[in-house]
């Protein structure tokens, strides 16, 4: 295998000229879908992932030499990648290069030592599909670690500009055409975007500003296209990626809101989103949710606290208990609530249960007692006291909320169940020898406790002693058993 991946290389090395031109090869694109398979398995193929370099040239003229030993894998790539005036044998080069990128992150640093991000972006805004997705792909991968100049791509090579041109002509498309009818590269050039949008404005926050003109393409895909039955955050589907875009994206600027909330339809995308939370809370398995679900949870967050009030109406409306819900206590229906209360105390989902809990605390406008009011004490007390949050003098109280007739009905503070609805064990009462036994547990629990010092808490027995509210039985006070 190596010396086949040799011998593809220097076919492809011959093929380039010193003066950086290309000669005619007709075998040129097959030796590089040839070399892409040899590329999926590193093993025995490390020409392809090795450079070569002359120490007494600057880096730009490095990349115009003549490679003539095994060890010139990624520059032979890269000069047939982002020279070539065939855009087959680009592409091609590009595929194997974006392989290498993945397999090899070594190569990410060699893409970028030789100055090819810009070059890149330029291929970025070809009106193409296959460009869009491999140009994507080599700027995604190459954010992770490397020396990349983020800000120089955006400032000086319009790469802001080419992403949201190309989200633009992904949200255009699926306006003039039927829903589910996209081409397979079409969604993949999409998700590579998406996914390069996510990292360059995690990474370079300082020009988030830049990609405002994206929320509105990115909101459009969102809602104008059909939720899958199962699975939806997960690919082929889109939805996954764009929740993850909006996350890092100015949603307060002139821009966004009027997208996220439309005059003439305030709560369309809310009302999407919340249908997608439903769907994904019941599609996923406890060990999927913290990965997949927590960031869909975040934006709902985030779209909230910049929502008109008719929008922040709706969304209270949609995902705090309601009086169905009350029937049983909180947190074992069916309903979006439900789940939400259930998924709040996962026992191993921590960034989850945290973004569900913030939520839910925004929600109840961040009122300590309107927190505990809406989703219970059970639910709402780890929360508060965790985020120093004092806990109102009324949390173990009962009170009253409306039902679906607007009638007010007493509910359990703790369990944030209607009263009425509640129902209690049909259990006998213990048996005053029962009660004794009981008693005489409880008893020898306390002195424990307090002799291996884990509470410093009086013994009621004892402390009833000493309040004089203990006394003695004499003998007119105990009965005579035969």
């Amino acid at each position: 295998k190596r010396k086949a991946v040799t011998d593809l290389l220097d076919k492809l090395a011959s093929d380039l000229e010193s003066d950086g031109s290309l000669t005619i090869l007709p075998e040129r694109n097959a030796a590089l879908e040839e070399l892409k398979v040899y590329g999926r398995d590193p093993q025995n193929a490390d020409p392809i992932f090795t450079e070569k370099v002359t120490p007494e040239l600057p880096p730009c003229t490095q990349m115009l030499e003549l490679v003539t030993d095994s060890a010139k894998g990624i520059s032979t790539l890269l000069r047939h990648a982002f020279y070539s005036p065939s855009s087959e044998t680009a592409r091609a080069a590009m595929r194997v290069l974006a392989n290498a990128m993945l397999l090899k992150p070594n190569t990410r640093q060699i893409f970028v030592d030789h100055g090819f991000a810009p070059k890149a972006c330029h291929h970025l805004g070809n009106n193409s599909w296959d460009d869009e997705f491999l140009a994507s792909r080599i700027l995604f991968l190459s954010t992770y670690g490397t020396t990349v100049d983020l800000l120089d791509l955006v400032d000086n090579h319009q790469l802001a500009d080419k992403v949201t041109d190309r989200l633009g002509h992904h949200a255009k498309l699926i306006s003039s055409k039927s829903k589910g009818n996209s081409e397979l590269m079409e969604e993949m050039a999409l998700t590579e975007t998406l996914k390069l949008l996510f990292n360059v404005t995690h990474y370079c926050n300082e020009r988030i500003s830049s990609f405002d003109s994206a929320v509105p393409h990115v909101v459009e895909l969102l809602w104008k296209q059909d939720i899958p039955a199962s699975k939806p955050l997960d690919a082929p589907s889109p939805f996954g990626p764009l929740v993850n875009a909006l996350l890092n994206l100015d949603l307060t600027s002139s821009k966004s809101t009027s997208s996220l909330y439309p005059k003439n339809e305030p709560t369309r995308v809310t009302a999407f989103l919340i249908d997608l939370l439903d769907r994904s809370l019941k599609s996923y398995g406890d060990d999927e949710l913290e990965v997949i679900v927590t960031p869909l949870v975040s934006l709902l967050k985030k779209i909230y606290d910049s929502a008109p009030e008719a929008t922040k109406a709706q969304m209270r409306e949609a995902l705090l208990p309601t009086a169905e819900d009350r029937k049983s206590v909180l947190g074992r229906g069916d309903s979006v609530s439900s789940k939400l209360l259930k998924n709040s105390t996962h026992p191993t989902a921590p960034a989850l249960r945290d973004a569900i809990s913030h939520l839910l605390f925004d929600l109840s406008d961040r009122d300590a007692s309107k927190f505990v009011e809406n989703i219970g004490y059970g639910f709402a007390s780890g929360f508060l006291f965790q985020n120093n949050v004092p806990i109102p003098e009324s949390a173990a109280e009962a009170f009253s909320t409306g039902d679906a007739t607007g009638a007010a009905r007493p509910v359990n503070p703790i369990t944030g169940q209607f009263m009425e609805n509640e129902t209690h064990p049909d259990e006998p009462e213990l048996t005053e020898e029962e009660k004794e036994r009981e008693a005489e547990k409880l008893f020898v629990l306390f002195e424990r406790l307090k002799a291996n010092g884990i509470i410093n808490v009086q013994n009621p027995v004892e402390a009833a002693v000493q309040e004089g509210r203990y006394r003695e039985l004499g003998d007119s006070d105990v009965e005579e058993l035969d």
